[in-house]
């Protein structure tokens, strides 16, 4: 009996430690070897986006071997902080990330600027407030005594941007309890809406007096029903940033750096990368950070740790 017992024992042992290793992050346990090109990516799917990073990560790292990177692996985190954290420990060389997110990284873990990510011909985009017809909102400064609602706290066209745009204004922000709650008269009231066609909804059912989101999901009948769009307008559009960058850790050999660039940013011209392209969320082009972006960028970056510091 007792042997049956400690078998048993062992066996739930064994069981715990392999669901332990299958929630990892897929590249959790990788070394930290020279040969190897770590991309990185924030997900809330890995799977799905393991399916998209691994056809340009095969690509890629077959046209290194000359800067001896022989291996690529995928590593997934959870959150910026987590990202940042595998950046600043050297697990993570190379990761694809919204401007939002990029800038973050930048300001957490050091990680640079390496290329603009073009996704479906689109290499900038910008993000526009909206109301119901029938409101007696007509700009920015209107809004202090009333709601807005944004998608999350990692959204750049949908949170940071917009949140930085009414801070310049010197509009004071307050977080809702619910769509029910109201803001101070001399506040703009927010909620997160968690996805761009709560967003719509919300503000065409009266939940919320405005909305916020970008120009592309404006566009995008999914997330802007046309029923609704019939009943909004625009009162204020931002300026344009990149639409995605890819991201770097500030202390990857320049060699590497400068090869991974260079192998990106050729990719359009080659056949054979087309298909892996497509698949990294629909990327056409890689981009150099000319001074139009990079000024983008700074005051992206700016505006999240303004918004970090005075509203969050």
């Amino acid at each position: 009996m007792a042997t049956l017992i400690d078998t048993l024992d062992r066996m739930g042992r064994a069981l715990v430690v392999g669901l332990l290793l299958l929630a990892l992050p897929s590249g959790a346990l990788a070394n930290d070897d020279d040969n190897v090109l770590v991309l990185g990516r924030i997900s809330d799917n890995p799977k799905a986006h393991y399916e998209q990073l691994k056809p340009l990560l095969d690509y890629v790292v077959p046209r290194m071997r000359d800067v001896g990177i022989t291996e690529g692996r995928i590593l997934m985190a959870r959150d910026a902080q987590q990202m940042a954290s595998y950046l600043r420990r050297g697990r993570v060389d190379w990761v694809t990330e919204t401007a939002g997110t990029a800038m973050q990284l930048q300001q957490q873990a050091g990680a640079v600027p390496m290329l603009i990510t073009e996704r479906n011909g689109v290499n900038r985009y910008h993000s526009v407030f909206f109301v119901r017809n029938d409101s007696n909102i007509g700009s920015l400064e209107d809004l202090p005594g009333h709601s807005i609602a944004f998608q999350n706290n990692a959204s750049t066209s949908a949170y940071f941007v917009p949140a930085t745009e009414l801070l310049e204004r010197g509009l004071p922000m307050e977080i809702l309890l619910s769509p029910m709650d109201r803001p101070a008269a001399g506040s703009v009231g927010y909620l997160f809406a968690r996805s761009e066609l709560n967003i719509s909804t919300w503000v065409d059912k009266r939940l919320v007096d405005a909305g916020v989101m970008s120009n592309l999901d404006w566009d995008n009948p999914r997330r802007m029903p046309p029923a609704y769009r019939a009943s909004m307008k625009i009162i204020y559009q931002t300026g344009d940033y990149p639409r995605a960058v890819e991201m770097a850790r500030g202390d990857l050999d320049e060699r590497v750096r400068e090869r991974l660039q260079q192998v990106l940013a050729e990719a359009a011209d080659d056949p054979d990368a087309r298909e892996p392209m497509l698949r990294f969320f629909k990327t056409t082009r890689f981009l150099p950070v000319d001074e139009q972006a990079r000024q983008a960028l700074e005051s992206l970056r700016a505006g999240i740790a303004r918004v970090g510091k005075e509203i969050e």
